[in-house]
């Protein structure tokens, strides 16, 4: 299983060396141990540093701030990496996101202080949006952010929250001038240890990703240094959000890609070994033809995929774009887990083995990250121009 396809123009020799690396690792160390992260709700601190000291957070940070100084390709690369092997609780796929936002957006003090952290596994970021009652619409989140001499005091909280327990580091989306609208929304760097006011909720419990933990968080006269704001002025977040939500909704495209892989593998697998009726359920004309649907699928999903790496790369992966490789992935990975279960029979539905997992794990992808309605709506203003 790869990432890349024969004519990705955005490959190198060191993104193929990069992601033998990132395989060896997860083989290692993240595959033996999903189980055991899905029974506690969170991954261990250790699987990021030990993530860190190989490098593969490091991938698009610049090397004067501990990374690699490659670009977004290496980030694909480890979140194709962890998602082929079978795994959604890891949640370095915010911790890319946040890193972007730092690298696009920091001052250099922020990125002296926060981006080699974050390469090495010392910090772990999160992103706060969502509110209880704010989703998609990020222009009407309520937590505001009031100026108190040289700091900030954040009142508010935050829901749905990846790595919600075990960051160090949350960038809040929050109002620093309430009668602005979106113009008013900014976005505030939080570390979390000692934050006075700040409280982690209970470790919420999910229909699917099961080990990574997802919290509420509360703000309560947090006080911040001013100097977090990510940017040089007030009322910036929104536009940072628009900029940076191509990436964030790619993530969510290569994700579901290695998810695919990793499920279409199992499924060729049980179905070779297992026998109904003298032969191998393999051996069904029905189950050959919906393998082949879904192997085409996936190719499909990894040149459109490949594309949207490339076209980021060079800077030109536009909203729409973006959108709709968020939407088809996400709901391509949804029909071939449907497809795949559906050829385990009874066992499929037995969470030991694990496309059960897979299946309930997809089912979000159609949902964070913008709502697949909401993507379909950013695509149809892009032709009804």
């Amino acid at each position: 299983m790869s990432l890349f396809t024969t004519t990705a123009n955005w490959v190198t020799e060191e993104h193929r060396m990069f992601a033998e690396m990132a395989d060896r690792f997860m083989d290692d160390e993240l595959a033996p141990n999903i189980d055991r992260w899905i029974e506690n709700g969170i991954v261990d601190r250790e699987m990021w540093r030990k993530a860190g000291d190989m490098g593969l957070m490091a991938g698009a940070i610049p090397e004067v701030y501990g990374g690699v100084g490659g670009g977004i390709g290496f980030d694909a690369v480890t979140m194709y990496a962890q998602s082929s092997h079978g795994d959604s609780g890891w949640g370095y796929a915010i911790q890319s996101i946040v890193v972007h936002y730092i690298n696009a957006y920091g001052s250099e003090d922020q990125k002296q202080k926060w981006l080699p952290k974050l390469a090495s596994g010392e910090m772990v970021g999160a992103l706060a949006m969502t509110e209880p009652g704010t989703g998609s619409d990020v222009q009407a989140i309520r937590t505001t952010a009031d100026k108190d001499g040289n700091s900030y005091r954040l009142n508010g909280s935050k829901i749905f929250i990846t790595n919600g327990q075990s960051a160090d580091l949350i960038i809040v989306a929050c109002k620093t001038d309430k009668a602005l609208g979106s113009k008013g929304v900014s976005l505030i760097g939080v570390e979390t240890e000692g934050a006075e006011g700040f409280r982690k909720g209970h470790n919420l419990k999910k229909l699917g990703m099961k080990a990574n933990d997802t919290a509420e968080l509360f703000f309560e006269d947090v006080k911040v240094p001013m100097t977090n704001l990510l940017g040089a002025e007030e009322g910036q977040g929104f536009y940072q959000m628009m900029n940076q939500l191509p990436w964030e909704r790619l993530t969510i495209g290569i994700g579901a890609l290695g998810a695919i892989d990793f499920a279409i593998a199992e499924t060729v697998k049980y179905t070779q070994e297992r026998k109904a009726f003298g032969q191998r359920v393999m051996d069904f004309q029905n189950t050959r033809f919906k393998l082949a649907e879904c192997k085409t699928k996936a190719e499909v999903l990894r040149s459109f995929v490949n594309d949207c790496i490339a076209r980021l790369e060079a800077g030109t992966l536009d909203a729409a774009t973006a959108s709709m490789v968020k939407y088809w992935g996400s709901e391509v990975q949804n029909e071939i887990m449907h497809e795949c279960l559906q050829l385990f029979g009874g066992y499929g539905f037995m969470m030991e083995y694990p496309i059960a997992r897979l299946y309930a794990d997809a089912r979000v992808q159609m949902i964070y990250g913008g709502t697949n309605e909401i993507m379909k709506e950013l695509i149809a203003r892009s032709l009804d121009t």
